[in-house]
């Protein structure tokens, strides 16, 4: 029956017969009629045959050729049981086959292929193409591999870890287990830039500062040089910063101080790297504001606006003070410089809004 198939060439004849070709079949067979399938471009059913006859090197070496889509199916039909054959030989296979499927855009495929191979690391980067989170933070734990926990606390970094504890804590854990202490501090300084930026607090920043240190000090950098350039660059932005804490505790108590100490810490080398400047006259306009010294409070929002010119100044001080300023001085809202690219009249649009 075959060798009339062949003869006439018929595809849909062929095409059911060998379909219920196996194992047993003679070789020299399937080979034939592999064959016939490639010269007539029939190379999902030459693939099939090729996988039936074991010849899986040559099956793979027909999907790449011409982009057949590697299925699941056949892929664990490729894959030889453990013992079968040499470990090498079956861990080569698993990894080819692998491979295909990643460069097919079969991530979950890939992963499980190269798992089996024992290359973990691939089988991490093919999942991290995939961005399942939940499948990247339990392989990363499963792995228990120094670079894997690494290449994934990297990936959770990328997502938005500031609104999600969990990714936090597990940021944290895989850098630790992975031992990338320099990696860990740096997330504990965009830690505490994110706590500035998002809520001004100023204090949990400095405590994420003092991990980033105790972090930095304890690692093994291969750039001695960079890492204490590092260490020192940190030494004094929590010097700057733990400054600005004290100043600010100060202000209930000891106002005249903390505006005195205030107006010292403006002119520090370096302060702007970790204090935002307009945190500093906020505190001190705000004050000024609540003894009705309007026209030292204008001449510090002015004085923050020469040094910031985009400055967004509703973002630090509370637009019901700028209005209190603005109205005490008869000085329009949209006076001065412009207000972080918006027209100079947004500010008073912001307090007419507030108050409907």
């Amino acid at each position: 029956a075959l060798e009339m198939c062949f003869e006439h060439q018929s595809f849909k004849a062929l095409g059911d017969i060998s379909a219920d070709l196996d194992e047993s079949t003679d070789p020299a067979l399937l080979q034939r009629a592999a064959d016939f399938f490639v010269d007539h471009k029939q190379y999902d059913k030459a693939v099939n045959l090729l996988i039936v006859g074991k010849q899986f090197e040559q099956a793979l070496d027909l999907i790449e050729k011409h982009n057949v889509h590697l299925t699941e199916d056949n892929a664990e039909r490729m894959t030889y049981a453990k013992g079968e054959v040499d470990k090498k030989v079956r861990s080569a296979l698993l990894e080819r086959i692998a491979d295909i499927a990643n460069a097919q855009g079969s991530y979950q495929l890939a992963t499980k292929k190269y798992t089996q191979a024992t290359k973990l690391t691939k089988a991490m980067r093919a999942l991290l193409r995939g961005g399942d989170t939940e499948k990247i933070m339990f392989f990363a734990k499963k792995c228990r591999q120094k670079d894997v926990y690494v290449m994934a606390a990297n990936y959770l970094q990328s997502l938005n870890w500031r609104q999600d504890a969990e990714i936090m804590k597990n940021i944290i854990a895989f850098y630790t287990q992975g031992r990338a202490l320099d990696s860990l501090a740096g997330f504990y300084e965009s830690c505490a830039q994110a706590e500035i930026d998002d809520y001004q607090n100023y204090e949990k920043a400095l405590g994420a500062l003092n991990e980033a240190l105790k972090c930095l000090s304890k690692a093994k950098m291969k750039d001695m040089d960079e890492q204490e350039r590092r260490v020192s660059s940190l030494q004094t932005r929590i010097m700057h910063t733990q400054r600005f804490v004290d100043v600010r505790a100060t202000a209930e108590s000891n106002p005249a101080a903390m505006m005195e100490e205030a107006a010292s810490l403006l002119h520090e080398p370096g302060m702007e790297e970790a204090i935002r400047i307009g945190d500093v006259y906020g505190m001190m306009i705000e004050h000024l504001a609540s003894k009705e010294e309007y026209s030292e409070a204008y001449r510090l929002i002015q004085e923050l606006r020469a040094r910031a010119s985009q400055v967004d100044l509703s973002f630090y001080v509370n637009l019901p003070v700028i209005e209190a300023i603005h109205r005490a001085l008869d000085i329009p809202l949209g006076a001065g410089a412009g207000n972080a690219g918006r027209n100079n009249d947004e500010v008073g649009e912001e307090i007419a809004a507030e108050e409907v």
